[in-house]
């Protein structure tokens, strides 16, 4: 197991990572009967997908020797209605002052387009990525 949820009542939950503890709290959005005092879950699920593009970009930034620490992303979600889902995720990398070279922006890029969550999201899901350098 890598997490447990707890429904707290009025739309809210607690999940509890299991290993480190860590907490994460949700609430429904107000455009859905919610407070939104917190996350909601598809904002976790849209901030997942910035969060792991900015890891895969990392891991291939360490392999090929080149600092992007301080990188940002800001992140945008739309949604849709009949079905509610989340139609498009909008993510703007804004990327540390250094001077990349033309070949580290393309593996940069290359990986921004290949991670876990962003393939795991339903075909019909538009990803919109762009990297500010």
């Amino acid at each position: 197991m890598i997490s447990k949820v707890v429904y707290q009542g009025g739309l809210r939950t607690e999940a509890t990572h299991l290993k480190s503890g860590n907490v994460i709290h949700t609430d429904a959005p107000t455009d859905n009967e919610g407070k939104g005092e917190a996350f909601s879950p598809t904002d976790l699920a849209a901030t997942s997908l910035a969060s792991c593009v900015l890891t895969i970009m990392g891991i291939s930034a360490r392999n090929h020797d080149i600092n992007m620490e301080g990188a940002q992303a800001s992140v945008n979600k739309i949604m849709a209605s009949n079905p509610r889902r989340i139609q498009r995720i909008e993510i703007t990398i804004v990327m540390p002052k250094n001077d990349f070279t033309e070949k580290q922006k393309n593996i940069l890029e290359k990986a921004a387009h290949h991670c876990p969550v962003g393939l795991s999201l339903h075909p019909d899901t538009e990803e919109l990525v762009s990297i500010q350098w």
